[in-house]
């Protein structure tokens, strides 16, 4: 009959036409779970401000990671924890082969090989007694400053030493200028031209990461804003990862990912690798602690926010839902 409207609700009818047309498709190898092992704990700690989420043991971390792989999860990054002594200024357990990370890293090397993809976390602030990412210095105005050029002398031995633990990608996360191509210099000095690089390139000075800090323990009295990116700042988050990507970068990163949507769809739109986004602490603990107060649905929502930063251009999403929704995606 002429004059009937178009009828787009058509396709909407059933749960398996909404799957046929869906637009935007999630898979469990898009899913990257971080995870946080601790030194010196007898027993998994939980993160208050994290439900669901603790601080392993060596132990539980290579239990926890197994679950995740035979979830379907496509990698995992690893953040260590040190012990409060352990920490100093230039965040050295980071580096030493020793440390709670990089011995993490060869626990689970040893017991997954190369059936997922393991990343290290590429970033002093977990191992500094100030809680910066970086080796502090003064700068020509007799202010304290996080040294740049001094910081990328430890992260090329941190990445170094983290792919001798058998780390796949390294994954530096501290803004400092120069870091992929100082990296990537330092693993093909190292022979180790088989290392991929995460550049966690547009990475903002987010209210959201307080949770994230009670993980690790931080340290940090301040913030870095001196550092990291100024949130109204959309070309200047586009240009640190064409920068990345000129350095070397084998994949960029953008983080936050639910409030930075919009940096996300045009960084993928020009990104000629890899784009990955991290559902940062703040975002993940809003979504449980609304659905611990029945305000949502937690399931639903955890589902529907992860959809929404692959469609706004992800490839791969860090997120603390990922063995979940790698088992309800299965």
């Amino acid at each position: 009959m002429s004059g009937q409207p178009v009828r787009p609700r058509r396709s909407r009818a059933t749960p398996a036409l909404r799957r046929l047309v869906a637009e935007t498709r999630l898979s469990p190898a898009q899913l990257v779970l971080p995870m946080f092992v601790a030194d010196g704990t007898g027993e998994p700690r939980p993160i208050a401000s994290m439900p669901g989420v603790v601080q392993h043991t060596r132990d539980s971390l290579r239990k926890a990671a197994d679950e995740a792989v035979r979830a379907g999860v496509g990698g995992l990054m690893l953040f260590g924890v040190p012990k409060p002594e352990d920490k100093d200024g230039s965040g050295s357990a980071g580096v030493d082969p020793a440390g709670i990370l990089n011995r993490a890293l060869a626990d689970l090397k040893a017991d997954l090989g190369d059936s997922t993809v393991l990343m290290a976390d590429t970033c002093l602030d977990e191992f500094t007694d100030h809680g910066h990412c970086g080796v502090l210095g003064v700068d020509g105005s007799g202010r304290t400053v996080v040294d740049n050029d001094a910081t990328l002398a430890q992260y090329t031995a941190m990445a170094v030493a983290q792919a001798a633990a058998g780390a796949h990608v390294v994954s530096p996360s501290g803004m400092m200028d120069g870091q992929v191509a100082a990296i990537r210099a330092a693993l093909d000095e190292a022979g180790r031209d088989d290392v991929l690089v995460l550049a966690y390139a547009a990475k903002y000075a987010s209210a959201f990461y307080g949770p994230f800090r009670d993980a690790v323990g931080s340290s940090l009295d301040g913030d870095r804003r001196a550092y990291q990116l100024d949130p109204a700042n959309r070309r200047e988050g586009l240009r640190e990862a064409r920068l990345d990507v000129a350095e070397g970068a084998d994949f960029v990163m953008v983080k936050p990912a639910m409030s930075y949507l919009d940096i996300l769809r045009e960084v993928a739109d020009s990104s000629p690798v890899p784009v990955f986004a991290y559902q940062i602490s703040g975002e993940y603990s809003m979504i449980v602690a609304a659905a611990e107060r029945g305000w949502i649905d937690g399931e639903a929502a955890a589902l529907e926010s992860v959809t929404s930063i692959v469609r706004a251009g992800a490839d791969n999403v860090l997120t603390y839902f990922a063995t979940e929704l790698a088992r309800r995606l299965r």
